[in-house]
């Protein structure tokens, strides 16, 4: 954390203007002066070198600056979700784990389904993929198969991604809804 104004102590700073000027070297009290003068702070910026090097700048906003650079790679990671189904599952489960699936796609994460097969059922392939084919249909554009359905032992899995275009289009039409029940609610109230 760099010394600001009164913290700094040394016999002789060299001085860099709140416009990028060279102000020269000079005694910390003659620049925390000059400083106030134009209603800013007096920050090292450089305590490493001979002598220091220090800057008249608004430190709230050089914090701010310094906190919004180091935050920049800082995002949502997209994480893997799984929904498990069975090749049997029936058609109200199913709607509410898409529910789910469509909560994880909006939040931007990776949706991983997989249908699982016991004993007699993985006679029956064609019944799991099936139901992945049907849940890409009512999965619709807000989703982007990344791997296709693929059998791993007992499981047969497929991963998909969210639709970035569908997903900020969905998110504003949800938005648009509630704003709308919002002013229903209120005009409801107010007719009372």
């Amino acid at each position: 954390m760099p010394r600001i104004n009164e913290r700094i102590h040394e016999t002789e700073v060299r001085v860099i203007g709140s416009d990028g000027s060279q102000l020269g070297v000079m005694s910390p009290e003659a620049a925390i002066e000059r400083a106030v003068e134009e209603g800013l702070d007096l920050v090292e910026v450089a305590p490493g070198s001979k002598p220091p090097v220090c800057r008249i700048m608004d430190y709230g906003r050089y914090k701010y600056e310094q906190k919004k650079k180091t935050g920049k790679g800082k995002g949502h990671a997209a994480s893997l979700k799984e929904v498990k189904l069975r090749p049997r599952t029936d058609d109200h489960d199913l709607d509410f784990k898409l529910k789910n699936a469509r909560r994880f796609l909006m939040d931007g994460d990776k949706v991983k389904f997989t249908v699982m097969y016991r004993g007699r059922e993985m006679v029956h392939r064609e019944i799991g993929r099936r139901q992945l084919d049907r849940v890409q249909e009512l999965l619709g554009s807000l989703a982007t198969v990344e791997n296709p359905p693929r059998m791993e032992g007992r499981f047969l899995s497929m991963i998909l991604v969210p639709n970035r275009e569908a997903v900020i289009e969905a998110q504003r039409e949800a938005t648009k809804a509630e704003a709308e029940a919002k002013a229903a609610e209120t005009a409801e109230s107010q007719g009372d």
